[in-house]
């Protein structure tokens, strides 16, 4: 059995994905959080199991995937560290800036453990998410690991050195992305176009121009090529948005984001 500690956003998403993929039935997992409604609902969503109490979860799981803030993971840990040595489950992370070592160190053993990083796109079943983990995850615990990130999107095994990289990718930025949609909407509405109607041809034209970079194997900038005809309309906007800094831009703020992430680890 798979067992969740934390029934929030995420949680809830990675459960939904795992389900409606076929990847686990609800009864093959557990829940637990210290909100009963919470843990309560996801068995009424998901058909999951609603424990009463950690160590009930943890006496009943292979694999537990710890989906609490990050600051609480010392506390927990080491409150659970006598019946996590003696049942030796596969521990799955998916909080933000805390390392294998760093989550290691909590616990008085090397436990099984890997690390995921999903982004809020799990919650319609669209993100990619990288894995790690350390040399006791065996390789069948692997696959696991692979098969939980691929039920709600993409999975990408990463070296962890490159996981603050990821971070803001793959986790900042999705906002990036919407801002983006908003931006090309609102000029659309400057121009005199209803923003409902410009924001779901925006959206779908972001969503179709991803898919063609996957799906065609071409580089980008091929394909900038292969839309602007000389003298037209799409190099004339292209031509703007270099002038106007738009790599530039891009560029700082993900190298913003990426100096932040490593402020807040500690590097």
């Amino acid at each position: 059995m798979t067992g969740f500690i934390g029934a929030g956003n995420m949680a809830n998403a990675i459960i939904k994905g795992m389900v409606s993929s076929g990847a686990q039935e609800g009864k093959d997992i557990a829940v637990y959080d210290i909100h009963p409604e919470k843990r309560e609902k996801a068995a009424a969503d998901y058909g999951v199991n609603a424990m009463s109490s950690l160590e009930e979860l943890v006496s009943e799981c292979s694999e537990i995937v710890v989906a609490i803030k990050p600051y609480g993971f010392e506390k927990l840990l080491g409150g659970l560290d006598a019946q996590l040595k003696y049942n030796d489950p596969l521990i799955i992370s998916i909080a933000a800036g805390k390392t294998i070592d760093t989550i290691s160190s909590y616990l008085s053993y090397e436990p099984a453990l890997a690390r995921v990083m999903p982004n809020i796109n799990a919650t319609i079943g669209e993100s990619v998410s990288a894995y790690c983990a350390n040399g006791r995850v065996t390789a069948e615990q692997k696959a696991f690991v692979a098969k939980l990130c691929s039920s709600i999107g993409e999975a990408v095994e990463l070296d962890e050195k490159f996981f603050s990289a990821f971070g803001v990718i793959g986790g900042a930025a999705p906002a990036f992305a919407y801002m983006f949609i908003d931006e090309l909407a609102r000029g659309g509405v400057k121009i005199g176009m209803n923003k409902q109607v410009a924001l779901k041809v925006a959206a779908q034209t972001v969503l179709g121009s991803a898919k063609m970079i996957e799906e065609s194997g071409e580089h980008p900038y091929a394909l900038v090529d292969k839309v602007c005809s000389p003298g037209g309309t799409t190099v004339e906007g292209v031509a703007a948005l270099n002038e106007n800094g738009f790599a530039n831009a891009v560029m700082q703020a993900v190298t913003a984001a990426y100096e932040k992430d490593l402020k807040l680890s500690g590097k």
